[in-house]
């Protein structure tokens, strides 16, 4: 009998490899997180990381026992950041004056990329705001 031709080792399979990719996941959000820690000095997340390396499941379950409260708010703080970056980049990106925009408007007519009508309707558009 194959392998594939048991439906419960397959299941099995499947068990076992969900099992791995959440162990992996784990491993991985640790590593992050003393990355992360700014409190942490170096040779203590060296530390970590060698054991994390060396003996990962137990330094895991340590790791999160010992210093797992702080994770989610390191975690909330680097989403905070990472999303006051984007709308601070957003915001640099998307706002322009109405003169530049009718600049733009009149290179673009200029070239003949885009028609009179269109000029007008861009104009009108950053008049507006």
């Amino acid at each position: 009998m194959s392998f594939w031709e048991s439906f419960w080792a397959v299941i099995g399979w499947f068990f076992w490899a969900t099992i791995f990719i959440a162990y992996l996941m784990a491993l991985f959000t640790v590593l992050a997180d003393i990355v992360r820690d700014e409190k942490l000095k170096g040779w203590a997340k060296a530390i970590w990381i060698v054991f994390l390396i060396f003996v990962p499941f137990l330094t895991a379950l340590v790791y999160l026992v010992a210093r797992g409260d702080g994770m989610s708010e390191r975690n909330s703080q680097a989403v905070r950041e990472g999303k006051r970056e984007a709308e601070d980049y957003i915001r640099s990106v998307a706002q322009t004056d109405p003169a530049t925009q009718i600049e733009k408007a009149a290179r673009l007519l200029e070239s003949g990329a885009i028609s009179q009508t269109e000029y007008d309707q861009l104009k009108s558009r950053a008049l507006a705001v």
